[in-house]
């Protein structure tokens, strides 16, 4: 053993440089939440600069203590209330923590002997979200890194669930099989579909309305033209909600339709299915419950970090077949939900189900009905007032905590000018870096997005960006 291993696992070494950075991540944490205005939510820096200043500090001398700091420093500061971009969550403290924990535990999930108690966990927190989804009680799923995975595992079980023959051994060659999906699903379900190597037949994309939801009247006439053309519709996703406008499929209706064709339904909710926490907002979700499988996202709108995602199937029968592979050395029985590795892409996993069952043990429900109602509650106020401030224009009335809208000076009527003016708009803002937004394209024109993702936002934040836009412009 040489001295400089001895070193790196001192543990009093260990112990004060935990110490230093708990506090600093305090510290970071109370000036974002008291004294926001102090911080930039983006401290800007073109990527060749920032490329060049850590490949500086790498050879330097600066202490662990002062690397935390700059790293703290030079980071997007999602905890900061003018943080409204992508919809990545401010994480809770205590989920951080368990994520500390799991991390430095560093117990796999391939095998219940690897990981017990995160496997433990990660059965509870799914029966948990699958009753409040109103879900089967046969419902079971597991937690893998991020709803693009999420959404692929869901996918090839219903391939193989679907298809008239065994996918798995004989593959996909010399079969049209085809998946129904919204004009705006996340990028995710297509790389997913290409991926499993359906092509560009594989995607039948079904027309939404004026509020970029699938057009449910349209839905025959899609399934009808595929089967003229020699595709077999295997399955449909819908979305709860949209990515870029934040709105709801009809999702009972859908569900209907699944049904009476005998394919495969499944509910792409990585951002909106904690609506179904609040009494008030849950009606969005209203047949859900027919999915064949549904995605979440915890890392969205639960709080904790990244990636943290749920698959949840409603025959869980169809999460094993999607993996029949036999490994002697891993997986000894095939149908075990205490064995991850049986249906999910990773094989080694990190305990990803520490972070949620750490806040539903400390906080229980309350707290995330409470994150998604007034999340979704200040979008609304920040749809009044966009309508009440000269030169703005809403996109329509947010379902979600998700709000486009785009500025119109006076006289301007060209949409490729107002296209440009927005697009040179969020260019300023982020490199300003008082605020943090995006930007989306619908229907040819360009709106300024926001997802407000932190409780903490208020009213006044966003009046003072519909200011500084103002100015900007």
């Amino acid at each position: 053993m040489t001295e400089l291993l001895n070193n790196a696992y001192n543990t009093e070494s260990f112990r004060e440089s935990g110490h230093k950075l708990v506090n600093l991540l305090a510290d970071y944490l109370d000036e974002a939440l008291t004294s926001p205005e102090n911080q930039k939510v983006l401290p800007w820096l073109i990527p060749e600069k920032q490329l060049d200043k850590w490949r500086k500090h790498l050879k330097s001398e600066i202490s662990i203590e002062d690397t935390f700091k700059e790293i703290i420093e030079n980071s997007i500061h999602i905890h900061n209330p003018k943080y409204i971009g992508h919809q990545v969550s401010a994480p809770l403290p205590l989920s951080a923590l368990a994520d500390l924990l799991g991390n430095f535990l560093n117990n796999g999930q391939a095998i219940y002997e690897m990981g017990p108690v995160s496997q433990a966990m990660e059965r509870i927190v799914i029966e948990w979200i699958s009753a409040k989804l109103n879900l089967s009680e046969k419902a079971e799923g597991i937690l893998t890194s991020g709803g693009t995975i999420g959404n692929l595992t869901a996918l090839l079980a219903a391939r193989q669930a679907k298809s008239d023959f065994d996918i798995w051994n004989s593959g996909v060659l010399n079969h049209k099989l085809a998946f129904m999906v919204s004009e705006h699903s996340h990028y995710s379900v297509e790389r997913a579909v290409k991926i499993m190597g359906l092509g560009e037949i594989g995607l039948i994309k079904v027309k939404v309305d004026e509020k970029f939801r699938i057009d449910v009247s349209n839905l025959e006439n899609s399934f009808n033209e595929a089967n003229e053309n020699g595709t077999k519709i295997i399955g449909l996703i819908a979305n709860a909600c949209t990515t870029a406008a934040g709105t709801y499929d009809f999702l009972d209706e859908i569900g209907d339709f699944c049904n009476s064709h005998k394919i495969w339904f499944h509910v792409d909710a990585a951002h909106g299915a904690a609506a179904s926490l609040s009494e008030k907002y849950k009606y969005l979700l209203k047949g859900i419950e027919k999915a064949d499988s549904v995605v979440l996202d915890f890392h969205k709108m639960f709080m904790v970090p990244a990636l943290t995602t749920a698959v949840i199937f409603k025959n869980p029968e169809h999460s094993y077949q999607t993996f029949a592979q036999k490994a002697e050395y891993l997986l000894n029985k095939e149908h075990s939900w205490f064995n991850g590795a049986n249906r999910t892409m990773e094989c080694t996993k990190i305990m990803l189900s520490l972070r949620v069952y750490m806040a539903l043990h400390a906080y229980g429900d309350k707290l995330f009905t409470d994150f998604v109602e007034t999340t979704y509650k200040r979008a609304e106020e920040f749809a009044e007032l966009i309508k009440e401030t000269k030169n703005f224009e809403l996109l329509f009335e947010p379902q979600s905590n998700i709000v486009c809208f785009r500025y119109i000076p006076e006289g301007i009527n060209s949409e490729e000018k107002l296209n440009a003016i927005n697009a040179e708009i969020r260019k300023k803002l982020t490199e300003d870096g008082t605020f943090y937004i995006v930007q989306t394209k619908l229907n040819n024109k360009i709106y300024l997005r926001t997802t407000i993702m932190n409780p903490f936002t208020k009213i006044s934040d966003l009046k003072k960006l519909l200011g500084l836009i103002t100015i900007m412009s």
